[in-house]
């Protein structure tokens, strides 16, 4: 196979071994140069040239690169001297060695140079992250920062925003696309299409060259969100008990589905977020998608799961720990790898559980306000929102034991009344207000966590307290 010929000169100087010294340029020789009628070139005998014109001289080069001819100029004598051009001389041709072609170096290195303080790409995209950081998660700010330091600014970080065109943008996105992935490439691309609509609203450019590269890659099919169907929960969860991978990534997925929190949510989750003796979970809103706090009822089976993974994170701060260091949560993408090898890999992904439940629920007559509440969705109604900040705690409580009992039916329900009498070490220290909530995480709504009580709770005292703190819990009186 031929090899593609390296690089030659448009215009090949001789030997300078055998150039006789009248032939290589001197100081003297070039002051004493003058103009005579029309341009005149001098050669230096190493491929530099010193172009004479009526009013200046101007040091030039001229060399072949891929195919096509070149001419690159490194200023006017005597601003530029014969010593510094040969040097200008040495550094092209070293550029050209590593196959950077030394003209349109230069001419991105200008505009670089010319680029105005906060409009360089780097600047706007900094602009345009911290302007939107706190309203976003941790895995928002994690993955946009990733892509534009790692992605784009090495490419794109010191030019003008302004001098980026599509032509330039497809190469970066190509490149990344080579190491690292179609989809990433495409996310690199959305992060990009962001900063550059972040750039007109600023009013540094007019067009925005990621938009218009829409569809400039194949992508895969996404994977569907779509929710099992009624049929197929119980296999579902068949599967995952009967799955041979981690203890700790099953219960993982089987909390994300008692839960229907978000993957990250419970991935990232650490256990100081829990209240086990009141069965609430609160994540804290820098970690939510919405930035706001969000609070998760806990099911007798969510507080079992919890149990058995206690040991498994090995007094880590997290449920669920890295494999290499307890001081970081797992892989993102861990629970995946289980639904890929439980078959669910192309028809049904993680996320899909929420719309399971929510699908479940919304069969099942509960008032559509809870459920949005419990997936912590934003209310799309502008002014409802404004207006609305009811929790509905005491029904998400009755609807997530509703769904809990239906993902694994409680095989001897043990009433509060034996509790009461025969304690565990922790409920022994339970006080009217804990035995409240536990009233109403077994009963469908108050009114049913008000009958259980009064025929659960033989001391009148005891049951007196419980009624008052129901009372408050579900903001009714009797």
């Amino acid at each position: 196979m031929d090899r593609e010929p390296a690089p030659l000169l448009c215009l090949m100087p001789p030997n300078t071994s055998t150039l006789s010294p009248r032939m290589i340029l001197s100081t003297k020789k070039i002051e004493s140069i003058k103009y005579d009628d029309k341009a005149r070139t001098l050669r230096d005998g190493t491929g530099l040239c010193l172009v004479v014109f009526k009013k200046s001289k101007s040091w030039r080069y001229t060399y072949r690169y891929a195919g096509r001819c070149y001419t690159i100029t490194f200023g006017t004598y005597p601003s530029i001297s014969l010593a510094e051009a040969r040097e200008c001389l040495s550094e092209a041709k070293k550029q050209l060695a590593r196959g950077v072609n030394p003209a349109i170096n230069k001419k991105l290195l200008k505009l670089a140079s010319e680029a105005q303080l906060g409009n360089s790409f780097s600047d706007v995209a900094k602009d345009w992250y911290d302007s939107k950081k706190d309203q976003r998660s941790d895995v928002w700010c994690e993955a946009h920062e990733l892509y534009l330091r790692r992605d784009l600014n090495p490419y794109l970080a010191n030019l003008p925003l302004e001098s980026i065109d599509p032509t330039l943008l497809l190469n970066v996105l190509e490149r990344i696309k080579s190491v690292r992935g179609v989809r990433t490439a495409e996310r690199v691309r959305q992060t990009a299409i962001q900063v550059f609509d972040h750039g007109m609203r600023k009013l540094k450019i007019q067009a925005n060259p990621g938009r218009i590269l829409k569809g400039w890659a194949d992508l895969p099919a996404q994977v569907s969100h779509q929710p099992l169907r009624e049929d197929e929960i119980h296999e579902f969860v068949e599967r995952l008990d009967a799955d041979t991978g981690s203890v700790a990534t099953k219960l993982c997925i089987l909390l994300m589905l008692l839960t229907f929190v978000r993957k990250t949510e419970i991935v990232e989750a650490r256990w100081s977020e829990f209240d086990m003796r009141k069965a609430m979970w609160t994540i804290p809103p820098e970690r939510m998608k919405m930035r706001d706090a969000h609070v998760v009822p806990l099911s007798r089976q969510a507080l079992e799961a919890l149990t058995q993974l206690r040991p498994l994170s090995f007094g880590s701060p997290f449920l669920f720990p890295s494999n290499s260091t307890i001081t970081k949560p797992m892989s993102l993408s861990t629970p995946n790898v289980m639904f890929k090898r439980m078959d669910y890999a192309n028809r049904f992904s993680p996320h899909g559980l929420r719309s399971t439940a929510s699908t479940w629920l919304n069969n099942r007559g509960v008032r559509a306000d809870v459920i949005e509440r419990q997936l912590a969705h934003a209310e799309r109604n502008r002014v409802r929102a404004a207006y609305n900040h009811a929790d509905y705690m005491p029904e998400r409580i009755a609807m997530m034991q509703m769904w809990a009992d239906f993902i694994e039916p409680p095989a001897q329900v043990t009433t509060i009344n034996e509790k009461l009498f025969a304690p565990t070490e922790a409920e022994a220290h339970y006080t009217p207000d804990d035995w409240a909530w536990q009233f109403l995480r077994l009963s469908n709504d108050y009114k049913q966590a008000f009958a259980r009580a009064s025929a659960e709770t033989p001391d009148a005292e005891h049951l007196s307290e419980i009624r008052s703190h129901l009372v408050n819990a579900a903001h009714v009186h009797v």
